[in-house]
């Protein structure tokens, strides 16, 4: 009975600091895929000696971790891929304003304006 009190303290103190130790792990990087199956995978043998309603919660914890990490993943997807779209179109922008104020110039001076523009901003 001690023996199953023990695991049970185990797992009660040890959830906040692997549900922190995700967080943390979120918000500094991005797991992979293999690193969220891995760690998954790890926190399920975890959960192979116990029994009962602890190996029930042990479970629950471990998924509960996984969809936190693959949450993350997503999120960090589209953060990147909407940083990516807001410099792509600020650099447009940019290139419009640079191709407008060469509109000015006429010649050679024009032409020369409008590949410096096309050079600093890639098109």
């Amino acid at each position: 009975m001690k023996s199953r009190n023990l695991k049970q303290l185990i797992v009660i103190a040890a959830t906040p600091l692997f549900m922190g130790l995700a967080a943390t792990a979120g918000a500094a990087q991005t797991l992979t895929s293999d690193q969220i199956d891995a760690q998954y995978d790890a926190a399920m043998k975890q959960c192979d000696g116990m029994k009962g309603n602890d190996k029930d919660v042990c479970k629950k914890e471990a998924k509960a971790q996984r969809d936190s990490a693959e949450a993350d993943m997503k999120a960090g997807k589209k953060t990147a891929e909407a940083r990516h779209d807001a410099v792509k179109e600020k650099r447009d922008a940019a290139y419009g304003v640079a191709k407008e104020k060469c509109d000015a110039m006429s010649g050679d001076a024009k032409d020369q304006c409008i590949a410096e523009a096309k050079t600093k901003y890639g098109k």
